[in-house]
């Protein structure tokens, strides 16, 4: 049996531990203990914008050196839920900031927006491993991000699944030898909705993903594409490649998560069931692997994968990112 240990020694920060990857993360981190021993993946620091409650529970069962709350209102509040704990608490946006800083091996960087920018910065700055499941800092900022990088002994690691799925099937050296990188998309809950019926959806209607969970406004962006948009513009800086290299499909199934075409006539994919813990768990133990709680693929349960060109009229966001 391979030893793992260097690996489940790890020290591991998330920033941004109640949203959905956060979440995800920590149910990744709890597999791990129950499967490899209570002491695998320790927490150095978790951190929320203002769900302070979910952010103590967190604190109180994993037990972090620190919990960070951004909003500085709340501080006396979580102050108050950690008494007695051992766990170190703070507030404010430079205190996540700090933690970020804080000496540890990988750095979930799951804040939304560019709000994470600054965090993760922080922590490339230091030369941890950044397991990015932000799209914004590199969408927003990604010649800034690549030259902190260029500047520090840190490797991103991308958790979104389409770009962790390139990351393990795309190769830079191969760069000149490929053809196109094509991202998959399942189309969102309006997939086969006409232009016209989608004038009248609803907000409940657009989060309702058939595929995925995820918050809020990530199921609004995979609705209408936008989502998909901006993974081509993170694809282009996260590999270097030139936008007529990439490309998008529908995939209504989620189990094909990218395909790298060689000038060869070769097609390599990935292939994995639909969970964020899958990509999750291969950003914390990279290079190696380990066990995570994610649903593993039943391809003859699945039965069927289709692809289709997407619709560029009824989802101009895609359109508008494919010219930028």
């Amino acid at each position: 049996m391979p030893d793992l240990s260097p690996v489940l020694a790890r020290r591991v920060t998330i920033l941004g531990s109640t949203g959905s990857i956060g979440v995800n993360t920590l149910d990744v981190i709890g597999h791990a203990r129950e499967r490899y021993g209570a002491d695998a993946l320790p927490v150095e620091a978790l951190t929320a914008q203002s769900n302070v409650g979910a952010l103590a529970a967190q604190a109180r069962k994993i037990k972090p050196k620190i919990a960070v709350i951004g909003d500085e209102s709340l501080y006396h509040e979580l102050k108050a839920s950690l008494l007695g704990t051992g766990v170190e608490v703070a507030a404010g946006r430079a205190a996540v900031i700090a933690a970020a800083a804080k000496p540890s091996d990988v750095v979930m960087v799951a804040i939304m927006g560019a709000a994470a920018l600054e965090p993760a910065l922080a922590a490339v700055a230091r030369g941890a491993t950044v397991a990015l499941a932000n799209k914004e800092c590199i969408v927003a900022a990604g010649m800034v991000f690549h030259r902190a990088l260029a500047a520090s002994k840190a490797a991103v690691i991308p958790v979104d699944s389409e770009h962790n799925a390139i990351f393990q099937v795309f190769r830079a050296a191969d760069v000149d030898e490929v053809d196109r990188v094509t991202l998959t998309a399942s189309g969102g809950p309006f997939r086969d909705w006409t232009l016209e019926s989608m004038r009248t959806v609803t907000p409940e209607q657009a989060v309702a993903h058939p595929n995925w969970s995820m918050g809020a406004k990530i199921s609004v962006d995979s609705a209408t594409l936008m989502n998909k948009g901006l993974e081509l513009i993170e694809a282009h800086f996260l590999f270097a490649l030139p936008p007529e290299k990439l490309g998008v499909v529908v995939h209504p199934q989620s189990i094909v998560h990218c395909l790298v075409s060689y000038a060869d006539g070769s097609t390599l994919a990935h292939l994995s069931a639909p969970d964020m813990r899958t990509p999750i768990a291969h950003a914390l133990a990279w290079p190696r692997r380990i066990s995570s709680p994610s649903r593993k693929l039943d391809l003859p349960q699945v039965g069927q994968l289709t692809f289709q060109a997407p619709d560029y009229e009824r989802f101009r966001c895609l359109a508008l990112a494919m010219e930028c």
